[in-house]
């Protein structure tokens, strides 16, 4: 039962970004490259976060106080892959066989929140689905039997999440658009202040909002890459 648990909620979690690198990524190696550069600099700013949170020593009993450093480091490192992405556009075409990488800018913001959402969503899980595949402890009372797929669950909105955050961020900043750069910082911290609802195991309360929020930033995603109800009722069309 132990290993049925860890496979479901590790394929809950990772298999429609799985699906999401194999079918848009992994055919392209400068794609991968990029999010493998954007999978290293969520880790460094969790790093720096850490080195806060370790610092500070009065505040590390805080979950929040250490959320909040994790959050503007992510965003900071967001925006320096923003400026590394725009200074090698030219590169990019020089080295790969489709020297149209460069050109398409929100392309380019996908792979990278891909990158940043995957990094972040393996450190969130790995140790939850380690104790998942057991051994299984019969007649355990305390903690709540939705604990692991509440986390599954929320690591699959936060992966989500960070794919869609980047577009939006990248096309805030060439369009100069605050309003979504601050929908992206703002969602950010609103999500992951709603996390903390999960030490009180109020896990509906933690879920629904969330969800809520990735569909209405999924839409602005959308939005932002020059998608249309035409052409999203056109993707489903058959083509000749």
């Amino acid at each position: 039962m132990t290993l049925a648990e860890f496979f479901s909620c590790s394929l809950l979690a990772f298999g429609a970004p799985l699906a999401m690198f194999t079918m848009t990524i992994a055919h392209d190696p400068v794609r991968i490259i990029i999010m493998i550069v954007a999978a290293f600099g969520w880790l460094l700013a969790f790093l720096l976060s850490s080195l806060v949170w370790f610092a500070v020593v009065p505040l590390r009993s805080y979950l929040a106080f250490g959320m909040v450093f994790a959050i503007i480091f992510q965003e900071a490192f967001r925006y320096g892959m923003y400026l590394l992405l725009r200074k090698t556009e030219a590169g990019m075409k020089e080295i790969s066989e489709n020297h149209d990488i460069g050109s398409n800018r929100t392309e380019m913001a996908y792979v990278s929140g891909l990158g940043f959402g995957i990094m972040s969503g393996a450190f969130a899980l790995i140790n939850v689905l380690a104790d998942s595949a057991g051994p299984g402890t019969l007649g355990l009372k305390s903690g709540s039997e939705f604990f692991f797929v509440t986390s599954a669950a929320m690591t699959l909105c936060m992966i989500l999440l960070n794919t869609f955050w980047s577009v939006i961020f990248y096309s805030g900043i060439d369009e100069k658009n605050k309003l979504k750069i601050a929908w992206v910082i703002i969602s950010h911290f609103v999500v992951s202040s709603l996390s903390l609802l999960n030490r009180k195991e109020i896990y509906m309360s933690t879920i629904l909002p969330s969800y809520v929020i990735l569909v209405i930033t999924m839409l602005l995603a959308f939005r932002s890459a020059g998608g249309t109800a035409k052409s999203f009722i056109q993707s489903f069309t058959p083509r000749d």
